[in-house]
Formats: structure tokens, C-alpha cells, sequence
């Protein structure tokens, strides 16, 4: 009779990967926004990030479609939840780093929806 190791292994969340046309303009963006540097880099990959935490990571795929959200033509493929102490003021910068803001909002007094420059959609939140 053997004996095999049952133990589990650990796994640990390391980062999120977003596909995009241009990962150094989408680092740019989220790297600014969320204070984050650039931890490792090619043409077409950049990796956001701090020792010991999590890290957003940006891929380039060549035909990559932007999400057409709200509308479903093109679904959205993943999107952050950012915490905010303040929604406008968190808009107003978020704004001036190159996002955009659809004219639907689902519930703006709460949270509000905006699209990074590859057009994914992120809300950011006081309630986070």
C-alpha cells in the first residue's frame, strides 16, 4: 500500500489580465489612477503591481473588440470595482486620465460606471 500526499496546494490570487489594443496605454491609465507601477513589461504585456499584493495585468490582443456596454452587441468581459472617497471628485480625475462616461447610469447617487480607454467598463463606489 502507498501512501500519497493528499495536502491541498496553496494557491494565492496574483492578478487580473485585461485584454486590450495597447497594454502600455491601459497600464498608463490604471497605473496612474490606482498609484500602481510597472512591475515587469514587454510590447505586448505590461504587469501593474506592489511586492506581496495583487497586480493588474494588460494584453494585447490583436483583434481585440472594444465592449459596446450597455449595449450587449459586444458584452463586456470583465470589469473592476474601484473604492472611492468621494464619487465626483474620483470622476473628475478618472475623467481627466482618459476615461469616458456613458450616458446610462444605473444608479449614480451610489456608484457610477466608466470606460477605460480600451472600453471596459469599471465603477467606482463609496461603498467600497
Amino acid at each position: 500500500m502507498t501512501t500519497e500526499n493528499t495536502s491541498a496546494p496553496t494557491f494565492r490570487y496574483s492578478a487580473v489580465t485585461f485584454d486590450c489594443p495597447d497594454p502600455a496605454e491601459l497600464a498608463r491609465f490604471y497605473g496612474e489612477a490606482l498609484g500602481l507601477p510597472v512591475v515587469f513589461s514587454t510590447e505586448d504585456f505590461v504587469l501593474l503591481g506592489q511586492e506581496g499584493a495583487a497586480g493588474l495585468g494588460f494584453n494585447r490582443l490583436a483583434d481585440y473588440r472594444r465592449p459596446t456596454w450597455p449595449a450587449p452587441s459586444q458584452e463586456k468581459q470583465a470589469h473592476i470595482e474601484l473604492g472611492v472617497d468621494d464619487l465626483d471628485a474620483a470622476q473628475a480625475r478618472l475623467l481627466a486620465l482618459g476615461a469616458v462616461r456613458p450616458e446610462f447610469q444605473p444608479a449614480p447617487d451610489r456608484w457610477r460606471v466608466l470606460l477605460d480607454p480600451a472600453g471596459h467598463p469599471f465603477c467606482i463606489s463609496t461603498l467600497a
